[in-house]
């Protein structure tokens, strides 16, 4: 990942990559204000400079950034992790709103089954096992997993699906996921991916 400071605007802005990535909004007190992802950083940090905001929460926002800070990453399921462990790191105060709303989504990694799934969470986090978030969106929630069981072959069938196969399904067969519910992988074996990718969702498996 690289960084990139901003001391100027225009320059910044024509310069900026087209990757994806994460910005932090920094005011002149030297903190961060608010951190958000991009697809396309360069279009999606402009649009902050280029517009008339409708919301004035994001109208207050912008009279307050001193300068703009970048990470480039190498996929946007990256950058959304990223965006998580730093909101949580920082606790940016346009962020606020977002980390302690109980309506926005998580993903939840449960403690109570020998070969656990990572999976979509919304509402109470009363469960036995992890939570990761809030995400701003359900399609932001999908878009990590989807990513995380390629990286990591998780799988991402129900219990009653995991519980009465005789063979492996076409995740399987796509190299989605290593079938534990035929028992294709030893127990230890799945354990060690899942903990690497829960290391990887808090920002710890580089």
């Amino acid at each position: 990942m690289n960084d990139e400071v901003l001391f100027e605007v225009k320059p910044f802005l024509r310069n900026l990559t087209h990757r994806p990535g994460i910005y932090r909004f920094i005011d002149g007190k030297q903190k961060i204000i608010y951190v958000g992802k991009a697809r396309d950083l360069k279009k999606r940090v402009s649009s902050y400079y280029n517009r008339t905001h409708s919301s004035s929460k994001t109208a207050a926002m912008m009279k307050m950034v001193l300068r703009v800070e970048v990470t480039i990453t190498n996929t946007e399921a990256e950058a959304l992790i990223l965006e998580y462990n730093l909101i949580k790191k920082h606790k940016p105060r346009f962020n606020i709103l977002l980390r302690d709303d109980k309506s926005y989504p998580y993903i939840y990694a449960s403690t109570e089954h020998d070969f656990p799934r990572l999976r979509f969470h919304r509402g109470a986090r009363n469960g036995k096992g992890k939570y990761f978030g809030p995400y701003p969106s359900t399609s932001a929630v999908r878009q990590t997993l989807n990513e995380l069981e390629k990286l990591f072959l998780i799988r991402n069938c129900s219990e009653s699906f995991f519980q009465n196969r005789s063979r492996p399904c076409l995740q399987y067969q796509i190299k989605r996921c290593t079938a534990p519910c035929v028992n294709l992988i030893s127990k230890d074996q799945y354990a060690s991916d899942i903990n690497a990718a829960i290391l990887f969702l808090e920002g710890k498996n580089k």
